[in-house]
C-alpha cells in the first residue's frame, strides 16, 4: 500500500497557502478588494468592537473603499442599503464618492440617502474630513438642498428629531429654497428665524399651540417632539398608536414606565401592530432587531406585547427559503463572539451579541430546513438538542448559552470527516478568528478540512457567513466556497441562491445592483 502520508503532504500541497493573519494572529486568506468591501459594506461597524477600536475600523473602511473601482464601491453601498438596512458605511461610501467620482455621487445620493437620519450621516462624515473633504463643497450641497426641497412637510418634519447636525444645522449650511410659503414659514421657525405663523404647517401651528396650552389634544408632530414634555398615561397611549412600528418595538419600556399599558386597550392595540405582518415588511426590521426587543423588555411590558414580539420575529424570518440536501449549520460560540453585533457605542451600545445573531441564524435555518443538523462549536463541537418547532427565540438562546472558549472554525467539518458523514451544505456562521487549530504553514486546517468532506462529498458546498468582517477568512480560493457577511433576510437568500447554483460568490451578487 502507498505511504498515506506522503501522498497526504502532496495533496496538501495543492491547497492554497494563507496569505495573512487574522486578528489572533493566526494563519488566514486575506480577501480580495471587492470582496472585503462587500463584507463591510454588509455588516461593518464604525465602532469599537472585540478586535478593533471604532478609528481602526474607519481606516480599514476607507481603505477597502478606496482599493476599488467608484462604481463597484457605488454597488456596494446601494446593495447594503437597500438589502442590509445599513445605514454608516453607505453613508461613508456615498460621501467618498463625491472626491472620487462626484457624476456617479449623484447617481448614488438618492438610493442610499433615503431619510434624515442618512442625510445627517452624509452630512456628518463629510464634514469630518475623513473623505478628504472638510466642506460640503458645491454639488454635494446641491444635492442635499435637492433632498430638502423634494421632500414632503411629513418627511421634514421627521428629520427634524436627531442632533450632530440637526436639520436645523443643515438648513443653515446650504440654504434652501423655499418653494412656498409654507416651507419658508417652516425654515424660519425651524432655525429660529422670523417667520409667518398663518404659514406654518397645521401640524406645526397645533405643536406650538399645544405648548401653549397642554390641555389641547396632542398635534400630529413626531413623537420625539413631546417627549420632552410632562406626559400623562392617556397621552402615551395616545403616542403608542402614532410611533413608527421602529419606535414602538424601541420604546415599550418607556410605554411601560409612563404607564401607557395601564390604559385601557393600549396593550392589545400595541400587540396588534407589532404582530401585523404588513407593518413587519414595511418597516424593513431585521431579526437580530427584534432580538434587541425582546431582550430588553422588561417585566413591566404587558405579556401580550412580548408574545407579539415572538410573533414578529417569527414572521421576520418566515421568508427563510428551503435549501434542499442535507445541511449542517454551525455558529461560532466562542468567547470573542459575545461582543455586541453592531460594536460597542457608549450608551447605545446593542445588547444583542455575535452570538445571539449566529444562533439566529442556525434556529431559523432549522426551522424551515427540517432535516438541518446544528453544531454549535468553540474549541471543539458541543453537544445540543434542539426542537424545530419551538420558538426561534428559545432554540436562539439555548445556542447561545453555549458561549465561551477559544475558536476552531475547522472543528465541525473535523467531526464531520470523522463521522464520514454525507453533506450537501455546510454553513459556518462566526467571526472568523480562528486561532487554536492554527498552522505553521500552507493551508488553514478549516481547507484541509473542507477539502476531505469535499472528496467524500462531491456536490458539498460551504457558506462562511461573516458577523464582524475583518478583512480575513479562514476558506476561500475554491468555487464551491462563499463568503457572505450581514444579518439581514437577504443573506438567507443569497444562501439559496448559492446552493442552487444561481450565484458563483457574493462578489457577483453585489455587482447585480442596479446603480
Amino acid at each position: 500500500m502507498a505511504n498515506k502520508n506522503l501522498f497526504a503532504s502532496a495533496v496538501a500541497a495543492l491547497f492554497p497557502a494563507t496569505d495573512a493573519r487574522n486578528r489572533e494572529a493566526a494563519p488566514a486568506y486575506a480577501y480580495g478588494p471587492q470582496a472585503k468591501l462587500a463584507q463591510l459594506a454588509a455588516t461593518g461597524t464604525l465602532s469599537d468592537s472585540f478586535y478593533a477600536d471604532a478609528q481602526t475600523h474607519l481606516a480599514e473602511a476607507l481603505e477597502a473603499i478606496r482599493a476599488v473601482d467608484p462604481m463597484f464601491a457605488a454597488k456596494a453601498a446601494v446593495y447594503a442599503r437597500r438589502s442590509g438596512a445599513m445605514k454608516d458605511m453607505p453613508a461613508l461610501i456615498a460621501a467618498h464618492l463625491t472626491v472620487a467620482d462626484p457624476d456617479l455621487s449623484v447617481r448614488v445620493f438618492d438610493r442610499v440617502i433615503d431619510n434624515g437620519r442618512m442625510l445627517r450621516n452624509f452630512v456628518q462624515i463629510l464634514r469630518s474630513g475623513q473623505v478628504g473633504r472638510r466642506s460640503l463643497g458645491s454639488r454635494p450641497k446641491r444635492l442635499v438642498q435637492q433632498w430638502l426641497e423634494r421632500a414632503s412637510m411629513t418627511r421634514l418634519m421627521a428629520a427634524a428629531t436627531g442632533n450632530d447636525p440637526s436639520l436645523a444645522d443643515i438648513v443653515r449650511m446650504v440654504h434652501p429654497r423655499p418653494a412656498d410659503a409654507q416651507r419658508r414659514a417652516f425654515y424660519g421657525w425651524l432655525i429660529g428665524k422670523p417667520y409667518d405663523l398663518a404659514a406654518l404647517p397645521a401640524e406645526i401651528a397645533g405643536f406650538e399651540a399645544w405648548k401653549r396650552d397642554p390641555s389641547l389634544p396632542l398635534p400630529e408632530v413626531p413623537f420625539e417632539w413631546l417627549t420632552a414634555f410632562p406626559l400623562s398615561a392617556e397621552q402615551w397611549g395616545v403616542l403608542a398608536g402614532r410611533m413608527g412600528w421602529q419606535a414602538l418595538r424601541m420604546n415599550l419600556n418607556t410605554l411601560a414606565r409612563s404607564g401607557a399599558f395601564a390604559v385601557e386597550g393600549v396593550s392589545a392595540a400595541v400587540a396588534q401592530r407589532l404582530a401585523d405582518p404588513e407593518a413587519i415588511a414595511r418597516s424593513r426590521v431585521l431579526p437580530y432587531q427584534l432580538m434587541v426587543a425582546l431582550d430588553s423588555a422588561n417585566d413591566a411590558v404587558p405579556l401580550k406585547v412580548q408574545a407579539a414580539l415572538e410573533d414578529a420575529l417569527e414572521i421576520a424570518v418566515s421568508r427563510v427559503p428551503k435549501v434542499a440536501g442535507r445541511i449542517v449549520v454551525c455558529p461560532d460560540v466562542s468567547g470573542s463572539m459575545s461582543s455586541p453585533a453592531t460594536g460597542y457605542r457608549k450608551g447605545a451600545s446593542s445588547k444583542v451579541r455575535c452570538i445571539d445573531v449566529a444562533a439566529l441564524v442556525s434556529a431559523a435555518m432549522l426551522r424551515t430546513n427540517a432535516e438541518a443538523r446544528v453544531m454549535p462549536f468553540e474549541v471543539r463541537v458541543k453537544d445540543v438538542r434542539l426542537d424545530r418547532h419551538a420558538r426561534l427565540a428559545v432554540n436562539a438562546a439555548a445556542l447561545a448559552g453555549l458561549g465561551g472558549g477559544g475558536t476552531n472554525v475547522s472543528a465541525p467539518l473535523a467531526k464531520l470527516n470523522a463521522e464520514r458523514a454525507s453533506v450537501d451544505l455546510v454553513i459556518i456562521v462566526s467571526d472568523n478568528e480562528s486561532w487554536v487549530d492554527a498552522r505553521r504553514s500552507g493551508a488553514t486546517q478549516t481547507m484541509r478540512e473542507w477539502d476531505q468532506l469535499k472528496r467524500r462529498n462531491p456536490q458539498a458546498k460551504l457558506v462562511c457567513i461573516d458577523i464582524q468582517p475583518h478583512g480575513t477568512t479562514q476558506a476561500a480560493g475554491r468555487p464551491e466556497i462563499l463568503n457572505v457577511g450581514g444579518f439581514s433576510d437577504a443573506v438567507f437568500d443569497t444562501i439559496a441562491r448559492f446552493a442552487a447554483g444561481e450565484t458563483r460568490d457574493w462578489v457577483s451578487i453585489v455587482e447585480q445592483t442596479e446603480v
